[in-house]
């Protein structure tokens, strides 16, 4: 049996991504805040733990109590309060960065120990196509509006961090996937994907054996070269 846990998991992107890992065979951990918003996670078979991405003592507490793991998927994130420069400021920008950032650090450290007693220790970290400068610059493209900086900035470290790491533990498969401009809560449901189609690129690289890709970015339809 397959152990996944999964950070954000109460609900929209997190909570489909632990659906689909339940159907294919997965025991999921689905990570939250508060556990009390977890009856949706309970509903489908996940089991909630409370754990906070910005709280180590959380991120250590949620780790301790897992019997074993295999796939870790960084998925929890925010958009934060400054979409431009004129509400923009160093606590905005550090808010963004804790919970986006250092908090997918805070939770892979912690998960290391755990996922290197794996035989086919996987990572995946939920990025975004407004972490990538070529989106970003491209007329046309669902993010070249997005005037918002903190946000593009957490999701171009996160894209980063996960090249950095997939170099340093070569025995694992460590990608970064980009769910696309997807109905949630992050925009009021007013993207034209569904929360299946967003997570198709995070279920896929999650299912990934030993002999999968590693260091990559990849949307629904494939790899997005670097």
């Amino acid at each position: 049996m397959t152990t996944t846990l999964i950070t954000g998991a109460n609900r929209s992107l997190g909570l489909e991504t632990a659906r689909r890992l339940i159907e294919a065979g997965h025991t999921v951990y689905a990570g939250m805040r508060d556990t009390a918003s977890g009856e949706a996670a309970r509903e489908i078979g996940a089991h909630p733990v409370q754990l906070d991405v910005t709280d180590q003592a959380s991120v250590d507490a949620a780790l301790a109590s897992l019997p074993e793991l295999d796939v870790l998927v960084n998925n929890a994130g925010i958009l934060g309060t400054s979409f431009g420069v004129d509400d923009l400021d160093a606590d905005a920008i550090a808010t963004v960065l804790d919970t986006n950032v250092t908090g997918l650090v805070r939770v892979t450290q912690a998960a290391l120990p755990l996922l290197r007693r794996s035989a086919n220790p996987v990572i995946v970290n939920v990025a975004s196509g407004v972490g990538w400068p070529k989106f970003l610059t491209t007329p046309g493209t669902d993010e070249f509006p997005v005037p918002a900086i903190p946000y593009a900035a957490s999701k171009a470290a996160a894209i980063a961090l996960t090249v950095q790491y997939a170099k340093n533990l070569p025995s694992f498969r460590v990608n970064v996937s980009d769910p696309g401009y997807t109905a949630t809560d992050f925009n009021r449901h007013g993207g034209h994907q569904t929360v299946t189609e967003g997570t198709d690129a995070t279920v896929k690289l999650a299912l990934l054996g030993t002999d999968g890709p590693t260091g990559e970015f990849h949307n629904r339809f494939g790899r997005i070269e670097f």
